[in-house]
């Protein structure tokens, strides 16, 4: 099988990196993902059975259908004990950076991350900031799950990825490419999957956990969004769904529950863009999907302080729900006009 996303020099520079190390530590990003606690928990998994001792650092919590991954439990969350998170970052000998292109993206440690001396990305998000000794970069990739597994694999270490760092792996490669549905998605994220699966995935657990484990508030608060909070502007090919913080509060919202939802938007007959617009305490959160050549990471790193790939972005504002929606509105014709489909 052949490794697309470990190029041979940047896999050399990283195993000359980590030679004579013996303490590792691991970041995502913000809010993290599948992919995010994925890639991190695999490649942990994979180095500490090359002998590394590896702490896995995450901004924030993740989402409570993340919490059944092998290992989630170990992971230090910086916003709830930052001491230990702190010193796991700055007693690292490298800090692998898995899943995010600025260091910003990781929330409250980004001081801490700055002052780190020696940093490797791993990413497959466009315009990566140049902080990193070595860096991965594929925005062809699929997931950054994919390029942990082609990395590993390309050091010769494919032989340490056993059943748990290959569930982790696959995990990522499943929420990132929605499941094989997305473009991104090619023969070699496939090949990928059955090695992983080979490695003793069990898919029925990982797609039930992933898909099958919902809240009862979790499901009303989907019916609400899609029958009381989804605007569609056939004219456009654009449906927008919104959520205040009173219709959080009012279904108990808990992070995670509203994964997914910009996808209903996008599934509805002769809708080309899907927007999700989420308000929080002290932002609003915007999400973007699209169908096509309509780039909405451009669109969210111009407007709104974001980023991601093409068909799937992300970013946020500070004009409250009714200012950003306005503004959206205000913008969305001509960048549906520049775009035609």
């Amino acid at each position: 099988m052949s490794f697309p996303s470990a190029p041979a020099g940047p896999v050399a520079r990283l195993s000359a990196l980590l030679e004579g190390r013996s303490r590792l530590a691991i970041i995502t990003h913000y809010n993290p993902d599948g992919d995010a606690v994925g890639s991190s928990l695999g490649l942990a998994h994979v180095l500490r059975a090359n002998g590394f001792a590896v702490d896995v650092v995450v901004p924030n919590a993740p989402a409570a259908f993340l919490n059944w991954l092998p290992g989630a439990a170990d992971v230090l969350v910086f916003d709830r004990d930052r001491e230990k998170a702190t010193e796991a970052l700055t007693n690292a000998g490298v800090v692998l950076c898995l899943d995010f292109n600025r260091q910003d993206r990781v929330g409250k440690a980004e001081e801490v991350l700055r002052s780190v001396p020696v940093k490797v990305l791993i990413d497959h998000h466009q315009d990566p900031e140049d902080f990193a000794a070595v860096a991965f970069s594929d925005t062809s990739a699929c997931a950054t799950c994919q390029m942990v597994y082609d990395i590993v694999c390309a050091m010769g270490l494919a032989h340490l990825i056993g059943p748990e760092a290959a569930t982790c792996l696959y995990t990522g490669l499943v929420t990132d490419s929605g499941s094989f549905r997305f473009p991104s998605t090619k023969p070699h994220t496939m090949r990928v999957a059955a090695d992983l699966m080979e490695r003793g995935v069990n898919i029925e657990i990982v797609h039930g956990a992933i898909m099958d484990d919902n809240s009862e508030h979790r499901l009303r608060l989907l019916g609400f969004t899609l029958s009381e909070r989804m605007t569609v502007l056939p004219e456009l090919g654009t449906a927008i769904l919104q959520l205040s913080q009173e219709d959080l509060k009012r279904f108990n919202f808990a992070p995670g529950d509203t994964e997914g939802f910009v996808n209903y938007g996008l599934s509805i007959r002769g809708i080309r863009l899907a927007a999700f617009f989420m308000e929080r305490p002290d932002v609003v959160k915007v999400s973007l999907r699209s169908k096509g050549d309509l780039p909405v990471d451009q669109f969210t790193r111009e407007h709104f302080n974001g980023g991601g790939h093409r068909n799937a972005a992300g970013g946020q504002s500070g004009e409250g729900l009714k200012g950003t929606l306005q503004r959206f509105m205000e913008l969305l014709p001509r960048f549906i006009n520049d775009h035609p489909a």
